[in-house]
């Protein structure tokens, strides 16, 4: 049992230890709360780039050349998602828009920066293969760079895709059925067109020794 003395001081205690807490606690309404959603998020970004990378110097980046870019280049290409693409392609991408901010981009050169294209655009400039079995196999073009061997079914009139690589297949007796379809209902090219991204469709397993394309 406490002497008397300490019981007498409990309340006192007790009531400090209530007004601290009370006093420490931050308030709802800070301003540096942080909301956990922000209504405001279609809002353009603000300019990023600083006005000092318009100023030549005497060094020189990976194209042999002074570092000295304007502001509204850089701008242009901090904020495309890719050189061939602007917006993302996937709900778990972070547009470099709202990624590429703060002091650390300031004063980079934004073409110096690895830009590498967007798969999910250079896809769409490969043209259809056409067969004349209900049936065409895909993989990859073998090799290492190839994929495992799927096969896909072009019985209908329709462009088929590999689920892998994304080359498109068709066949050849629903070419005119293809072709009169809207061209926004066919997002591959029907034929060749020799730009650049196109990859050859001779590109395939040879079967010579060594030789995997």
């Amino acid at each position: 049992m406490l002497p008397p003395t300490a019981r007498s001081r409990i309340p006192a205690l007790l009531a400090r230890q209530i007004r601290y807490r009370s006093t420490s606690a931050p308030s709802s309404t800070s301003v540096n709360q942080i909301p956990a959603n922000d209504p405001n998020t279609d809002r353009p970004p603000p300019q990023n780039v600083s006005a000092t990378n318009e100023m030549a110097t005497s060094s020189e980046g990976s194209f042999d050349k002074v570092l000295q870019e304007s502001v509204k280049e850089a701008e242009k290409m901090r904020t495309m998602q890719a050189p061939n693409r602007k917006e993302i392609w996937s709900h778990s991408q972070q547009p470099r828009a709202r990624a590429m901010v703060g002091p650390r981009f300031e004063q980079t050169i934004m073409a110096d920066q690895p830009r590498p294209l967007a798969a999910i655009e250079l896809i769409k400039k490969q043209p259809v293969r056409w067969t004349s079995k209900r049936m065409a196999s895909c993989d990859g073009g073998g090799g290492p760079l190839g994929h495992p061997r799927i096969f896909i079914n072009v019985d209908k009139p329709q462009v088929c895709a590999c689920t892998y690589c994304g080359v498109p297949y068709a066949r050849e007796e629903h070419r005119k059925a293809i072709e009169s379809l809207p061209s926004h209902n066919r997002p591959y090219p029907l034929e060749p067109t020799g730009q650049v991204g196109e990859v050859q469709i001779e590109q395939n397993i040879t079967g010579k020794i060594l030789e995997q394309r």
